[in-house]
């Protein structure tokens, strides 16, 4: 399904620009507003943030629909962002070539968000065959639940389980980019739109390493085409 942009008081090329523009580069909503300007384009910064949050989680759905195919080993791990003053918890899955399989914002790091995070990145990835993670009990206890159930549902998918933390090492590389991205956010007012946020950045950050067709198109084109 497209992404909506009915009753929208701007063209979409516009919109998707600012939204690309933010979550592709490290500026705040007072730069992006003034870049626009720049461009003829008069919109304030509280409009930027309402398409940022509004958007980027439609073009993340479509970017999952549409990525290339991913491979069975994976790495999962958090790293920390920060809302309303409070550190929360970003939880990311590559696979063994870097190419990022989901992302799933919470406010704890518990066997629970643990779950629900298997749970999300397997219902858009597939079984995988291993999973590294580090030495998060919580991550263990989380992967051990998936595999009871896929030994109750006799699908014979048992998930090898491997910890040790320096084998994460290319997701501990992958986290850099959103924190680059994110830095000069200066923290975010409300988990909503942190997590709305944090999809577009994931969206261009898959872009950025390639994870859709190109045909010679530009990063914008690929992202745009998107939410088509």
């Amino acid at each position: 399904m497209a992404v909506d942009f009915k009753g929208a008081h701007f063209p979409k090329s516009v919109i998707l620009y600012a939204v690309f523009f933010y979550v592709r580069y490290p500026v705040s909503y007072r730069d992006l507003q003034e870049i626009l300007v720049e461009r003829g384009v008069s919109v304030d910064h509280a409009t930027l943030n309402r398409w940022v949050v509004r958007y980027s989680l439609q073009i993340a759905t479509q970017a999952q629909i549409r990525k290339r195919h991913t491979a069975s080993s994976w790495q999962v791990d958090e790293t920390y962002i920060k809302v309303k003053a409070k550190w929360t918890y970003l939880y990311r899955a590559v696979d063994r070539d870097g190419q990022t399989l989901d992302f799933m914002l919470s406010e704890r790091r518990n066997l629970a968000a643990a779950r629900r995070f298997f749970k999300k990145t397997i219902t858009s990835n597939g079984v995988p065959q291993k999973v590294v993670i580090d030495k998060s009990g919580a991550n263990l206890s989380g992967l051990q639940a998936v595999n009871t159930i896929l030994k109750f549902n006799r699908t014979g998918d048992i998930i090898e389980i491997r910890q040790n933390k320096y084998l994460n090492n290319i997701l501990e590389q992958d986290h850099r980019f959103i924190k680059r991205i994110t830095k000069p956010m200066m923290g975010f007012k409300a988990f909503h739109s942190a997590s709305a946020t944090i999809a577009g950045i994931e969206v261009a950050h898959m872009i950025r390493k390639n994870q859709f067709t190109n045909d010679n198109r530009s990063p914008f084109q690929i992202f745009a085409e998107l939410a088509a």
